[in-house]
């Protein structure tokens, strides 16, 4: 993560909130009841979703971040269950921000960046699976981050 060339012969100017790469950590999709579910499939599976975004420093006392978002999402009928497919989304960002805003902009603004891409990502492969795309809607990464704090404070 080095500085960045310049441009014209001067500084590339950052901001507080820069993300550097993003990349596919994990990927797993998995078709447990391949390939009878296709030919017994007859109502649209439902499909439950978990997400998670993680944050950690890539190097001690550094302002370099490592942001993941974790979704899972199992899709059942009644009976089956039609697929599981995992993904973990990533981003290296630069933070630059004062010490008591940092943790909302590693949890809410950092994944709201990375969003788009692991959304296409999902949609992509249960599509290509032989499903019908899941399509995430737009998550609320403020109300996320709100009550991951919520549950921190219950159980300290």
């Amino acid at each position: 993560m080095s500085d960045l060339p310049p441009m014209n012969g001067q500084p590339v100017p950052q901001g507080p909130l820069v993300l550097n790469l993003q990349y596919t950590k994990d990927l797993s999709f998995e078709v447990p009841g391949a390939p009878q579910i296709f030919s017994t499939l007859r109502e649209q599976p439902r499909v439950d979703l978990q997400l998670d975004v993680q944050a950690r420093p890539i190097e001690e006392g550094g302002n370099v971040y490592e942001v993941s978002l974790q979704i899972r999402a199992d899709a059942q009928t009644e009976s089956q269950t039609c697929f599981i497919a995992e993904l973990t989304y990533c981003g290296i960002f630069t933070v630059t921000v004062e010490q008591q805003v940092l943790e909302p902009v590693l949890l809410v603004e950092c994944p709201r960046l990375l969003f788009p891409f692991a959304r296409n990502i999902l949609a992509d492969v249960t599509r290509d699976g032989g499903f019908p795309p899941v399509m995430l809607a737009p998550i609320d990464f403020v109300a996320l981050w709100q009550s991951r704090r919520q549950e921190a404070v219950g159980t300290a």
